[in-house]
């Protein structure tokens, strides 16, 4: 198979909305959101994974957030759904909680309230927004047995691909909407 045949499947898999590809002349792709034309991925580091290794049954789904190669994999409880998604990530490790949770709340257009050390860190900020096209959450949220994590939508999308999170997960608009009606309350999450 040719390299362009192989990357192009390979972003289809990971199913960004509407991409463009190109090849450096080192070999690594970057992509191209439609969305977003002057925002560049690199998606070189997506791959798929066999859920084995990380969980050791496939109940109500499982969802694993990998945060080194920012992606979130989703498999479905019936061993044939995989979902694949570019994600953004938090900005530290302080910030980045690793270990097993699962979904306890599914919110179709989520409000926000930052957190009270968000607020420490950036005074300027509303106590609250509304569910709308600035919301921090985007259009759907899966709310995590941990106070506080969500995996959830942007309304940001340059966030995608980046440590730029104050603790949560974030997908594009499209893919979170996706997942969210893929995984059930008690889907199981893991993230490393």
């Amino acid at each position: 198979m040719k390299r362009r045949a192989f990357l192009a499947g390979s972003a289809a898999m990971v199913g960004a909305p509407a991409l463009a590809q190109s090849v450096d002349g080192v070999g690594s792709v970057e992509m191209e959101s439609a969305v977003t034309p002057s925002v560049r991925r690199n998606i070189s580091a997506f791959r798929m994974l066999d859920w084995r290794p990380y969980f050791s049954n496939l109940r109500n789904g499982v969802i694993l957030c990998d945060t080194d190669s920012r992606a979130v994999h989703f498999w479905g409880e019936d061993g044939q759904t995989y979902k694949l998604y570019p994600s953004s990530v938090p900005l530290t490790d302080e910030l980045t909680r690793r270990g097993r949770t699962r979904v306890v709340r599914k919110v179709e257009g989520p409000d926000w309230r930052p957190t009270p050390s968000m607020l420490e860190r950036n005074p300027e900020w509303p106590p609250y927004v509304p569910p709308g096209p600035d919301n921090p959450l985007g259009t759907h949220a899966l709310y995590l047995s941990w106070t506080y994590y969500r995996i959830h939508g942007t309304h940001d999308t340059r966030k995608i691909g980046r440590r730029s999170s104050s603790g949560c997960i974030g997908l594009y608009n499209e893919h979170i909407q996706e997942l969210f009606a893929l995984a059930k309350v008690g889907t199981q999450v893991l993230l490393i």
